[in-house]
C-alpha cells in the first residue's frame, strides 16, 4: 500500500472515491458541505503535485437508476468553488473514458452518480431474496459489478478512497476497484487515514479512564459495540432511548416512553456483564417527561423508574447530567455515539448539551475525544463545539463497524 503523503502526483490521473453524499436544500442547493471541504486536503495534494483528477461518489439512495434529484451535477459548481477550479462533469459514470483520457495536469472531472448503476452495490434488481432464482441472479450480478469496477478503473493511474462513510460496504467504487491497480498505486486519502486513526486510538492506544457514551433509541442496534467495548472502557454510560428498555427491565414503570420489549433480557445481560467485568455502568436516573412527543409538550422531571402514565422520557433529567459529567470529566479516552434525548426539539437539549459540554472540558485538560455517529455529529455541530474535541467523525455505519472490531472492506481492500 502506496502512502498519499510520500506520493507524487505529477502527471498521473487519480481516480478518487470521495463521500460527496451531502444533504441538498428543495432548491437543489448544499444544506451542509462538510463532506466536501473534509476531502480538500487529499484533491489538492494531487492537484498541487501536478495530477489530474477524477472524483467519483454517490448521493442517496437511486438503487441502480438515474434520478435527476440525486445526480452530481448539482454540486458540480460548490466543488468547484471549493478547489477554486473548473470542474468538467460526465453524465455517465461508465462511460466517461474519452473524458478521462482528455483531462490535462491540473484538470478535474466529476462523474455522475455512482448508484445509478446497480453495479455499483452489487445486489441484484427486481427479484425477491426467497426468490429460488435470486442465487443465480447474485452472481451474474457479481460478475457485472467487476466490470463496472474494471470500466472505473481503466480511467486512472492511481487509486485513492477517501470515503470512511462507504469503507463498510463492499461495492465497486469503494472495495472491488482496489483490485484492478497495483499495490503502489493505491492508497488511503488524509481524511480516510485520519478516521482510521482516531477509531486505532480508541481501540488500541487507550488512555485511561476511558469512557464511552452510547445514546439513542435501540439497545439492539448498539449491542455490537457495546459488547466490544465491554472489555475495554472504564465508564459505559448509556443514554436517550434505550434508557427506559433498562428501566422496564429492572422493573420500573415507564409510561409510553420507548422501549423494546424483546430485549429487556439483553438489557439485564449487559448489566450483568458490565458488573462481572468490573464496568461503571451508568443509567440516567431521571429524565424530563412529556406529555406528548412534541416541543410544546407540558414536561416534569420525574425518576425514570416512575414515569407517569400517559407520559414518556424525553431528555436526561438533572441527577442523569451530573452522574454523566463525573464519569465524563476525569476520562483520558471518550467515544461518543448518540444523543442523551430528543435533542431536534430544543426543549429536550439540555442533556446532550451538558455530555458535549463535559467532553469538551475533558479535552481540553488533555483527552482524546471521539465523537461519530450522524446524530452525535448533528449534536456537536449544533452546539458549536466541533471544535472542541479530539475528532470528529464523517462515518456513521463505517464508524460503528470499525468499534464493533469488524473488518472495513474499503481499508483492507487498499491494505492488503
Amino acid at each position: 500500500m502506496a502512502s498519499i503523503d510520500n506520493f507524487n502526483f505529477a502527471g498521473k490521473k487519480a481516480i478518487v472515491r470521495v463521500d460527496f453524499n451531502v444533504p441538498l436544500n428543495e432548491d437543489g442547493t448544499i444544506a451542509d458541505d462538510t463532506r466536501i471541504r473534509g476531502a480538500l486536503p487529499t484533491l489538492k495534494k494531487i492537484l498541487d503535485d501536478g495530477g489530474a483528477l477524477i472524483l467519483m461518489s454517490h448521493m442517496g439512495k437511486p438503487k441502480g437508476k438515474v434520478n435527476e434529484k440525486l445526480s452530481l451535477l448539482q454540486i458540480r459548481d460548490a466543488v468547484a468553488k471549493a478547489l477554486g477550479r473548473d470542474v468538467k462533469f460526465a453524465p455517465d459514470c461508465a462511460k466517461a473514458k474519452e473524458a478521462a483520457d482528455n483531462l490535462k495536469p491540473g484538470e478535474v472531472l466529476l462523474l455522475e452518480n455512482l448508484r445509478f448503476y446497480p453495479e455499483e452495490e452489487g445486489k441484484p434488481v427486481g427479484i425477491d431474496k426467497n426468490d429460488p432464482a435470486y442465487e443465480e441472479a447474485k452472481k451474474e450480478m457479481k460478475e457485472r459489478q467487476k466490470e463496472f469496477a474494471k470500466t472505473l478503473a481503466s480511467y486512472a493511474d492511481v487509486y485513492v478512497n477517501d470515503a470512511f462513510g462507504t469503507a463498510h460496504r463492499k461495492h465497486a467504487s469503494t472495495a472491488v476497484i482496489a483490485d484492478y491497480f497495483d499495490a503502489q498505486d493505491k492508497m488511503l486519502g488524509f481524511l480516510m487515514e485520519k478516521e482510521v486513526n482516531a477509531v486505532d486510538k480508541i481501540l488500541k492506544d487507550i488512555k485511561r479512564p476511558f469512557t464511552a457514551i452510547m445514546g439513542g433509541s435501540k439497545v439492539s442496534t448498539k449491542i455490537g459495540i457495546i459488547e466490544n467495548l465491554m472489555d475495554k472502557v472504564d465508564n459505559l454510560i448509556l443514554c436517550g432511548g434505550m434508557t427506559y428498555t433498562f428501566a422496564k427491565a429492572m422493573g420500573g414503570n415507564i409510561g409510553n416512553s420507548i422501549c423494546e420489549e424483546d430485549k429487556l433480557d439483553l438489557a439485564l445481560d449487559i448489566m450483568k456483564k458490565a458488573k462481572e467485568k468490573g464496568v461503571n455502568l451508568v443509567l440516567g436516573s431521571d429524565c424530563v417527561a412529556a406529555d406528548r412527543f412534541a416541543n410544546d409538550a407540558d414536561t416534569q422531571i420525574c425518576s425514570a423508574m416512575e414515569i407517569p402514565e400517559g407520559w414518556m422520557g424525553m431528555d436526561a433529567g438533572p441527577d442523569s447530567i451530573i452522574q454523566f459529567r463525573d464519569a465524563i470529566k476525569p476520562s483520558k479516552t471518550i467515544l461518543w455515539n448518540g444523543p442523551a434525548g430528543v435533542f431536534e426539539m430544543e426543549k429536550f437539549t439540555t442533556g446532550s448539551k451538558a455530555i458535549a459540554d463535559a467532553i469538551a472540558e475533558a479535552t481540553a485538560d488533555g483527552a482524546f475525544s471521539l465523537v461519530g455517529g450522524g446524530d452525535s455529529v448533528s449534536c456537536i455541530n449544533k452546539f458549536g463545539l466541533a471544535d472542541d474535541v479530539s475528532y470528529v467523525s464523517t462515518g456513521g455505519g463505517a464508524l460503528l463497524e470499525a468499534i464493533e472490531g469488524k473488518t472495513l472492506p474499503g481499508i483492507a481492500a487498499i491494505k492488503q
